[in-house]
């Protein structure tokens, strides 16, 4: 009797599971709101801090210096924690973060809040991408990630225009306190929702730091961070692309952002399902095309309709890849998946940064036009890398 009870509540919270990812996937809505909604509010935080443009801008740089260095030394901190208390130990450090750079006085204390605010965001998602997982049946882990993810994407579509408009009708600290109330939400969410799951591993922090930096582990990383170099190569600075080769108006830039971000959650839940069905061949597949995509942008660029359905393509190719990386690094990592599923974010946000500046060498050298180029032999790096390490791991069988 006792062990059929403790089976139909595992069941029932396996049915539940869509209602308690709904709080990740908001608290994951919140963080991808405070990493991008300062891009479109930096000039108002210029004037107000009595700071330079580029100054302003080393607000976007030390948050994502927050995020690739200090997640992995608060997860190595927090290891101990049981995984629903420290998620809510996170957001409560987003929730202060924001409330904190809402309220600063001064360029100083609004940088400090960024980083506070930065030590949540990897350590967050690889927190959250384990509990996801152990929310569902095994052959829907994938989807329950991209589920999670999911808040990323729409925060492009959604919250960061908003943030943007709130900050520039009523001031670019009224988009902090948004942020803010997301992230209390997302808080509320994960206290009623999210269930006491019993800890899967006491192994030590010495092993599980070993476990994260076995050759096959440190692979997938630099497979993740060279897909996202490849995406930012060129996103960085496609507002360029779109003006001054395809000829769209500075106003049409925004809406075509916004179609990219469609192909990111499109993408995002195809790419978990994917995964779920064949983790391995999907994600050498998505790598492929998604180098294949980029040389065709090459020449779709210079017409206005052939370079928004690639843009849309892109996105769909771009974050599909994250469903599948996540769950094969958590596989890797067996005994530290919290840990591994951590640095993931930190890899991603390191190929970030050289992929912003990888771009910024090649228009100087080579031109705007070799963008597209350059990210998809960035791509096919990665994609070489991956068909490499997928041929030896079946042999090795």
């Amino acid at each position: 009797m006792q062990a059929s009870n403790l089976l139909s509540g595992t069941m029932a919270e396996k049915e539940r599971f869509p209602i308690s990812l709904l709080s990740l996937t908001v608290g994951a809505f919140a963080i991808g709101m405070t990493e991008f909604v300062i891009m479109g509010i930096l000039p108002g935080v210029a004037d107000s801090l009595h700071v330079s443009i580029s100054q302003a801008g080393q607000l976007i740089t030390g948050y994502a210096l927050g995020v690739a260095f200090g997640a992995p030394i608060l997860a190595m901190l927090t290891h101990r924690l049981p995984q629903k208390r420290l998620l809510l130990v996170l957001m409560l450090i987003f929730v202060l973060g924001n409330g904190l750079a809402a309220a600063a006085p001064n360029y100083s204390i609004v940088m400090l809040a960024r980083l506070i605010t930065a030590l949540a965001h990897g350590t967050f998602f690889g927190v959250g991408s384990v509990i996801a997982a152990s929310l569902v049946r095994p052959d829907k882990r994938a989807s329950a990630v991209a589920l999670m993810m999911s808040g990323l994407a729409i925060a492009n579509i959604v919250g960061v225009p908003l943030g943007t408009f709130i900050g520039h009708n009523l001031g670019w600290r009224a988009s902090f306190v948004s942020v803010m109330i997301m992230g209390i939400i997302s808080l509320v969410g994960i206290l009623i929702f999210i269930p006491n799951i019993q800890q899967k591993t006491n192994t030590s922090l010495m092993q599980q730091v070993r476990e994260l930096v076995k050759p096959k582990l440190l692979l997938v990383f630099l497979i993740g961070a060279l897909g996202c170099s490849s995406l930012f190569a060129v996103f960085t600075y496609i507002a360029p692309i779109l003006i001054q080769i395809t000829g769209f108006s500075e106003s049409a830039v925004t809406w075509i952002l916004i179609l990219f971000g469609c192909g990111v959650t499109l993408g995002n839940i195809i790419g978990g399902k994917l995964a779920d069905w064949k983790l391995l061949p999907s994600l050498v597949v998505n790598f492929a095309a998604l180098a294949l995509i980029l040389c065709v942008f090459a020449f779709t660029d210079h017409a206005k309709v052939p370079a928004m359905i690639t843009i849309f393509v892109w996105g769909v190719a771009a974050f599909g890849i994250l469903p599948g990386l996540q769950i094969r690094i958590m596989n890797l990592a067996k005994k530290a998946p919290e840990l591994a599923a951590t640095s993931t974010h930190s890899a991603l946000n390191l190929g970030n940064a050289g992929g912003a500046f990888l771009g910024g060498w090649a228009i100087t050298h080579l031109g705007l036009a070799s963008l597209p180029w350059i990210g998809a032999g960035v791509t096919g790096l990665g994609f070489l890398l991956l068909l490499w390490s997928v041929v030896r791991e079946r042999s090795a069988r």
